[in-house]
């Protein structure tokens, strides 16, 4: 009687009997991807108000949302005739809608590889390069079809008098850029796998490259569950609102659209980061009360902690809240770490993360939208029929702040880590 080998008993890691159930996977991956993303851009527009949009728009609209969710670019453009000028523009990420995609199309990508230690390069290529394909037509379609225009009505008052004396019914529409939906499409997709295969604790990896698995990923393990944890507070703190102080609806336009647009750069307040920022005219985006209180200002409004707490003091409680999960994200850093790794390496190591955390919170969560209209003169792209909203952080402070919170939670996390962690490497 034989005894298998190590050899026998490895797990095949490519071949053609995979090969006729891979591009069903891989299709029924990206379109689990879409239909996730699509409905939540749905529900969380339709409880903004969204589904009021003229000329059955709403369904264009919301693969616009899909489209912007994965990077890619929807311009806005306007036409009121020789007599009137329209100006508009948009750049937002709906980073609830990124974040179910991202979670879903990884789930997606690991799901086949599971069950082993170690994969080819080769199988790897293959299972990425059938959902890139598919997901190259899938952006393609999403860009073609994210278009629409519709005509936006006056109301009433100087303006509204003119456009009817005139017969001006002023046209705004929005269509996706192809190209860049594409390219940003397939690079957000490129940055959704790589980081499913360095975080996924059970995820393989070609021998090559096996020492991450000590190096990066239980920092990049770290970051992932400091994010999700921040997004999941924030959720409860969000319900919670809505069930004591009323608005549900505006409350899961938020939850559904852009949570992570909220409780990411509010992680960063909490570090001693700062934002600049102005809100101006009807904006209809879901946004917290305080924060519309401080941002809405004639000038350009400078967004921390001592601005915050000249309105609710409460605020500085996001300080220990910053370190409560920062320290859980070190000490999950150092259990999943090799037995042998220093605390004083844990920080190096949490401090890395945490800048790269960091900086992706910085490009990410930048808003900057603007409209306006004007009548032979009269509205001078003010008033009711404008509006300006941006937010920006100061991104150098950020990251050095992000530097000092690393080093003292990532310290203080690998010692908490030494008193739990079992015999045996990596976690």
């Amino acid at each position: 009687m034989s005894v298998p080998t190590s050899h026998d008993r490895a797990p095949r890691t490519g071949g053609p009997a995979r090969a006729p159930h891979g591009w069903v996977w891989a299709g029924g991956t990206v379109l689990a991807g879409l239909v996730v993303m699509g409905a939540l851009a749905a529900l969380g527009l339709w409880a903004a108000g969204g589904s009021d949009i003229p000329e059955d728009g709403f369904p264009r609209v919301v693969v616009a949302v899909v489209v912007a969710a994965v990077g890619g670019s929807v311009r806005l453009a306007g036409d009121a005739g020789a007599l009137a000028g329209t100006r508009a523009g948009l750049t937002v990420m709906p980073l609830s809608v990124t974040l179910a995609g991202a979670l879903v199309v990884a789930a997606g990508f690991l799901r086949p590889l599971r069950h082993r230690s170690v994969t080819g390069g080769r199988e790897l290529a293959g299972w990425a390069g059938r959902i890139a394909v598919l997901w190259l037509v899938a952006l393609v379609g999403l860009a073609l079809a994210a278009r629409h225009t519709f005509t936006v009505p006056l109301g009433t008052g100087t303006i509204g008098d003119i456009g009817s004396l005139f017969g001006i019914s002023p046209r705004i529409g929005f269509a996706a850029d192809l190209w860049p939906t594409v390219l940003f499409g397939l690079l957000w997709l490129a940055g959704v796998l790589v980081l499913a295969l360095l975080v996924a604790r059970g995820a393989p990896l070609p021998a090559r490259l096996l020492h991450l698995k000590e190096s990066v990923r239980p920092a990049a393990c770290a970051m992932v569950a400091l994010l999700l944890a921040q997004v999941a507070l924030g959720a409860v703190v969000a319900l919670v609102v809505a069930a004591t102080r009323g608005h549900p609806a505006e409350t899961f336009a938020l939850i559904l659209l852009g949570l992570p647009n909220l409780v990411w750069p509010v992680l960063t307040l909490g570090m001693g980061a700062t934002w600049h920022g102005r809100v101006a005219g009807p904006f209809g985006l879901p946004m917290p009360h305080l924060l519309d209180e401080v941002l809405r200002t004639p000038d350009i409004s400078t967004l921390n902690l001592s601005a915050l707490a000249r309105y609710d003091g409460r605020v500085w409680w996001l300080v220990a809240v910053d370190a409560v999960l920062l320290i859980a994200a070190g000490f999950v850093l150092g259990v999943r770490s090799p037995t042998w790794t220093r605390p004083w390496w844990h920080a190096v190591h949490m401090a890395v993360a945490l800048v790269a955390a960091v900086l992706a919170i910085c490009l990410l969560c930048r808003v900057s939208a603007h409209y306006g209209l004007s009548l032979l003169g009269v509205g001078d792209l003010g008033g009711g029929l404008s509006g300006v909203l941006f937010l920006r952080p100061r991104v150098g402070t950020a990251l050095g702040l992000a530097v000092l919170w690393g080093l003292v939670t990532g310290f203080a996390g690998g010692l908490l880590a030494r008193r739990v962690r079992r015999r045996g490497g990596v976690r």
